[in-house]
């Protein structure tokens, strides 16, 4: 190897802690282009990283956390928002980013979503959905599609998913959309958006896990999955997040809303000042 060579460095290496390395994800996980994307959106926006605190809860996007060179909370399961949440209100000058998996924001931690959703509280949330719970054993969750196979639906799932994209606009999002691991581009910009928005912002991430997930689906590798995701992918900005439907023929992508309203934190604010001059 080459004094040059030695003397390169990857242009994101001042967000990552080094001394973690290397990760612990699959060959072939979404996870690692997710945290590419947040890094450069970090980048662009110059945004001082001793000004951001990442927090997420249990499963395999949960230790992003641990890789990101910045303040950080590795938390119990499904509470990545209470804990998010807390700091925020503690030091509202914060950018407060939750980066967790569908199972965890959305089935233990579900109450958590819609209710900061509803609350408009001013943290952002990007969820690595890849439709399984792929960490502790390939059970089904609650994005499970339709007929899927999982460890826990061997005959075929039978529930209905929960489509997010409707669930974060329904409960008072002010930001929300969603990309897949393919659109590299289009989710750095949508993560940029996020963190210049006051209020609760969601971006979902439609994850390849080739290794839980794939494999059992007919898709046994991460380009076959990255396949999908560019032969069904509708890119339909600011569409009904109704009918933002994800199937084995259609995934509904874009942004869906984009609202401007006073959050949480700073209603809190403006009480508090207020009974302080009575």
């Amino acid at each position: 190897m080459t004094k040059k060579q030695l003397e390169m460095k990857h242009p994101y290496e001042r967000f990552l802690r080094k001394e973690r390395m290397p990760h612990i994800w699959c060959e072939g996980c979404g996870n690692g282009i997710i945290l590419n994307c947040f890094a450069r959106a970090l980048d662009e926006l110059d945004i001082d990283l001793n000004n951001v605190v990442v927090v997420s809860g249990i499963g395999c996007i949960g230790r992003i956390s641990g890789y990101v060179n910045a303040d950080s909370f590795h938390t119990t399961h499904g509470r990545p928002i209470a804990f998010a949440t807390g700091a925020k209100l503690a030091k509202p000058e914060l950018k407060v980013v939750v980066i967790s998996g569908d199972g965890d924001l959305f089935a233990i931690g579900g109450n958590h979503f819609i209710h900061a959703a509803r609350r408009n509280v001013d943290i952002k949330v990007i969820c690595a959905n890849n439709f399984v719970y792929g960490m502790t054993g390939g059970q089904y969750g609650p994005t499970t599609p339709l007929e899927a196979w999982t460890t826990t639906t061997p005959y075929g799932n039978i529930e209905q998913a929960f489509n997010l994209v409707h669930l974060a606009a329904a409960s008072g999002a002010v930001y929300v959309a969603r990309w897949t691991a393919l659109h590299v581009r289009r989710l750095t910009e949508s993560i940029k958006k996020a963190l210049q928005k006051e209020g609760f912002s969601f971006v979902e991430v439609i994850s390849q896990c080739p290794e839980i997930y794939g494999r059992h689906n007919k898709m046994k590798t991460a380009i076959s999955m990255m396949k999908w995701f560019k032969e069904a992918s509708e890119v339909r900005n600011f569409s009904d997040p109704a009918k933002a439907d994800i199937s084995p023929s259609r995934i509904i992508v874009g942004e869906f809303v984009d609202v401007e309203k006073p959050s949480y934190g700073r209603l809190l604010r403006e009480m508090k000042a207020k009974l302080q001059t009575e």
